[in-house]
């Protein structure tokens, strides 16, 4: 009997060492979670911080320019399956009035229009392929749009033109900034 209630008390200390543990080792994980999650958003902050100062900057050096695309090669490598991934763009009102502002994204041409097609390059576009702001005069968008591209497994490495029009009002805004998207083969 006094080896039963032994037993008993050994079973219930090691259960109860085996639960504060796990408790701990959950609370650790838990916030070490937590803390990768924090410091990838501030990461982000950083980078889109990072893009709207670039942008700002391009147009502080051409005080004509009316749209400005980031990154200012206007070319984009991107591998097959990539998703998300693309250019950020930011117009600028040179009027002496607020307008709401609209742009499209088309794909223009491929070099390689017996594998890919204009067509087919225009699925690529994924968010942000259309859109429209409204400006104050002679302001710049708060925000740069983001652009992005969804680049199947089975494309073809090729180039790929596309070009960005404008329009102020219902009137070309500009001439229209092409982007060059290179799809590399892996």
């Amino acid at each position: 009997m006094m080896q039963d209630k032994k037993a008993a008390m050994e079973l219930t200390m090691g259960t109860m060492v085996t639960i504060v543990l796990l408790v701990m080792v959950l609370i650790l994980g838990g916030y070490f979670v937590q803390k990768i999650f924090f410091s990838a958003g501030e990461s982000l902050d950083a980078i889109d911080q990072s893009v709207k100062s670039e942008i700002n900057k391009l147009f502080s050096e051409d005080t004509n320019k009316k749209i400005i695309i980031y990154p200012a090669s206007r070319r984009l490598p991107l591998s097959k399956g990539e998703r998300g991934q693309g250019f950020a763009l930011s117009i600028r009102n040179t009027g002496t009035e607020a307008a709401e502002f609209t742009y499209n994204v088309e794909a223009q041409e491929t070099d390689c229009p017996t594998s890919l097609s204009v067509s087919q390059a225009n699925g690529f576009l994924g968010l942000g392929k259309t859109g429209s702001v409204q400006i104050p005069a002679g302001d710049i968008m708060n925000n740069p749009t983001l652009v992005t591209f969804n680049i199947p497994e089975t494309a073809p490495p090729c180039s790929i033109k596309y070009s960005v029009t404008m329009q102020k009002g219902g009137q070309l805004y500009g001439s229209s900034v092409d982007v060059i998207v290179n799809i590399e083969s892996d």
